[in-house]
């Protein structure tokens, strides 16, 4: 699989170059708030419970931004939009570090959420619309490993950095991703099944027909999908938002030890993403998202209640290994399931609205471990576990449309299993 990369042409590594740092900076910018939560709840004198509620109103606004900048891209195309959107989380991330308080904080968090929510789903399009079919499983895979890969960065920076600049300097840093709009606007080129011709991105007759329209005549199709993400997203924050809080809290590990943790299991989740999505291209979609799901059950006793940090490490290596690998085989699956002439807007909508339904995942496994004493190892053990097996059930009941043409890129050589 690995081959097929090194036959894309150079605009194809661009694109996907640009959509694979877009992705890792915009959850590098998000997570430097799960490692300073208590920090942050500190300085502004409340508890974890309350400082979560950016987490949760960043997560909640995130469809905001999947709908106007989704819109926008399939309008305007999605290459300038995706500069604008990067440009955007990088000013709101840096502006978090100087709030003055805590009110101030939540609404630049919020804010921050719009532009965040923008960016998955129209790097996503840009991407899979520029790749050939036959490396799409492969080329998932990396692009959604640039999600642990940012959780891997603010991991490093944050062992490395925060005992000297602190919470409001790890949000500063946050601004860096503005310097990835000079490669886009450089390298990369308009996706090439945006500037073909309207009748070669048609789906039956569909392109003529408001956003609006088109999805009301997908209609079974977009509630499954943000059904699946809904789920989706109870997995991956709800072994990932409270996990370092859980470290530090209930098992009293120094910012050292945090760190390395969570540098060993981002790693994990980088593989999995690659091999489960790599995979997704011959095994199909669905077939591998409910083998990752599945393997996570058996870690969460290791993962949540080891003995020792390496028994924890390995435990959460495994954890996210399973869970983002389901998560690598989600970019192609959902642009594959999504409706011609509304690609820019359908995967990052059903994405984040899956993440708005799902948006109070850290404030309530911050109350439930408070109302059991403080055992965020038990919060976090039960809802990975209903979440994990809701994700097998859906996806295994579900439909996949794999090797579905999506532009010009196509060449008839998808590779994979036939729409049902």
């Amino acid at each position: 699989m690995l081959s097929l990369l090194t036959t894309l042409t150079q605009s194809q590594r661009n694109a996907l170059i640009a959509s694979y740092l877009g992705w890792t900076l915009d959850a590098f910018d998000f997570f430097i708030l799960v490692f300073v939560l208590k920090d942050v709840a500190a300085d502004f004198q409340t508890n974890v419970t309350a400082a979560s509620i950016a987490i949760t109103l960043t997560l909640a606004a995130r469809p905001v931004g999947a709908l106007a900048f989704g819109l926008a891209a399939d309008r305007y195309g999605r290459r300038i939009i995706l500069m604008i959107n990067i440009s955007l989380f990088s000013l709101f991330e840096f502006a978090s570090g100087l709030s003055p308080g805590l009110v101030s904080f939540l609404i630049i968090r919020l804010a921050f959420g719009v532009a965040m929510g923008g960016e998955w789903g129209v790097g996503a399009a840009l991407t899979m619309e520029t790749i050939p079919a036959r490396a799409r499983g492969i080329v998932s895979g990396i692009l959604q490993s640039g999600y642990p890969a940012g959780y891997l960065l603010s991991s490093l920076v944050y062992a490395a950095l925060f005992g000297l600049i602190g919470w409001r300097g790890m949000f500063m840093l946050g601004a860096l991703p503005a310097l990835l709009v000079l490669y886009i606007r450089r390298s990369v080129e308009e996706s090439p099944a945006f500037v073909a011709p309207s009748a070669r991105r048609a789906d039956a007759g569909l392109a003529n027909l408001s956003h609006l329209k088109v999805l009301r005549a997908h209609s079974n199709r977009f509630a499954y999908t943000v059904l699946l993400m809904t789920v989706f997203n109870f997995l991956s924050h709800g072994t990932q938002d409270l996990y370092p809080t859980f470290l530090e809290v209930q098992r009293a590990f120094s910012v050292h030890t945090v760190g390395l943790i969570a540098i060993i299991y981002n790693i994990g989740a980088i593989f999995g993403g690659l091999l489960f999505g790599a995979l997704s291209q011959h095994a199909g979609r669905r077939v591998m998202i409910v083998a990752a799901s599945l393997l996570a059950l058996p870690v969460i006793p290791l993962w949540a209640y080891g003995s020792d940090p390496v028994t924890l490490a390995a435990g959460a290596f495994l954890m996210q290994f399973a869970v983002q690998g389901a998560w690598g085989i989600v970019p192609a699956h959902l642009n594959e399931l999504s409706p011609a002439g509304v690609r820019g807007t359908f995967p990052g909508l059903v994405y984040q609205l899956g993440n708005l339904l799902a948006s109070a995942n850290a404030t309530l496994q911050a109350a439930i471990a408070e109302a059991y004493g403080g055992d965020y190892a038990f919060a976090l053990a039960a809802v990975t576990a209903i979440a994990a097996a809701t994700l097998a059930a859906l996806a295994c009941f579900g439909s996949e449309t794999h090797g579905a043409d999506l532009g010009p890129a196509d060449d008839g050589h998808a590779g994979g299993l036939n729409p049902p």
